[in-house]
């Protein structure tokens, strides 16, 4: 594995973890009545913290686009999904949480998992690109499946919608990473006139911004521990998707490899829930309120 990529990759992986936090912190302390509604995002514009973890973000975005341009993205996305470290480091900081048990299963576990299928799956590129049909039937599922569980959210308001939403945005953040490398390509093989006369870039534009928009509703509405491990564990099994899918990045298919890379996944998704749900990751204003009124 090139370092230039694992630097660039954990270093996003930094910013983005540190952002969500950031972000989260602000919106839960939005109105309400703004769920999944443009209005959120120009709320959220007026409180500084926020504005602070979409910088954070957009490092981590910048940072993350470079890695795949120099990797590929069955590769970046496992390092990707370790921005829930660096939350819960900072989570830490806020709470004084000590880690436990939990704490150090749930590092343990992702860790192990993303070494595991790294190292078992061996990713790498040179395969072919498939075409166009099998190319729009992945991003078409992955983008109709975002869209069915955040009108499911939208349904179940604060009871499962957190979950929904945060899954969705993973999908659409997945696919977005996908269409980022494509764009970079692009970008390499004719420059600027090359990138902005293809479809891709306006694309993770709008996958972005609907993202974003989805995952503050999320941070809104329950505790970060809720929203951020069904993000943080969606987002690079539907970028890995892609990448074999239609991206022509390769993974060893020999019986012991399958095995490892199947255990590592299911260690990130492990790890992801055991530290999401931590106690120091910081909880909703409703919780907040609640904790502030009952008895003693």
């Amino acid at each position: 594995m090139p370092v230039l990529v694992l630097v660039l990759a954990v270093s996003a992986a930094f910013c983005l973890g540190i952002g969500f936090v950031l972000q989260q912190n602000a919106a839960r302390h939005a109105p309400l009545g703004d769920f999944l509604t443009p209005r959120l995002l120009l709320d959220l514009m007026r409180m500084p913290r926020w504005l602070a973890g979409i910088g954070f973000m957009v490092c981590g975005m910048v940072l993350g686009a470079l890695a795949l341009g120099k990797g590929e993205v069955s590769l970046v996305e496992p390092l990707l999904a370790t921005n829930l470290l660096f939350a819960l480091v900072l989570s830490r900081r806020q709470t004084r949480q000590p880690l436990g048990r939990q704490g150090w299963s749930g590092l343990l576990l992702l860790a192990g998992g993303v070494t595991a299928f790294i190292v078992a799956g061996q990713p790498r590129g040179g395969g072919a690109e498939a075409g166009p049909l099998r190319h729009w039937l992945i991003i078409g599922l992955m983008v109709g499946g975002a869209l069915l569980l955040a009108a499911l959210a939208k349904r179940s308001r604060l009871s499962a919608a957190p979950v929904l939403l945060a899954v969705a945005a993973g999908l659409l953040y997945g696919v977005q990473d996908a269409l980022t490398r494509v764009s970079g390509q692009r970008f390499g093989a004719g420059g600027w006139a090359e990138l902005f006369t293809g479809w891709q870039p306006y694309a993770v534009l709008l996958l972005g911004v609907t993202g974003l928009l989805l995952v503050q509703s999320a941070f809104e509405t329950a505790p970060l521990r809720m929203s951020l491990p069904a993000l943080t564990a969606a987002q690079p099994l539907a970028g890995i998707a892609c990448g074999v899918g239609f991206l022509g990045d390769r993974l060893r298919t020999d019986t012991g490899a399958l095995a490892w890379e199947a255990a590592g996944l299911a260690g990130i998704v492990v790890g992801v829930v055991l530290l999401g749900l931590h106690p120091a990751m910081p909880g909703s204003a409703a919780q907040d309120r609640d904790t502030h009124s009952s008895p003693v």
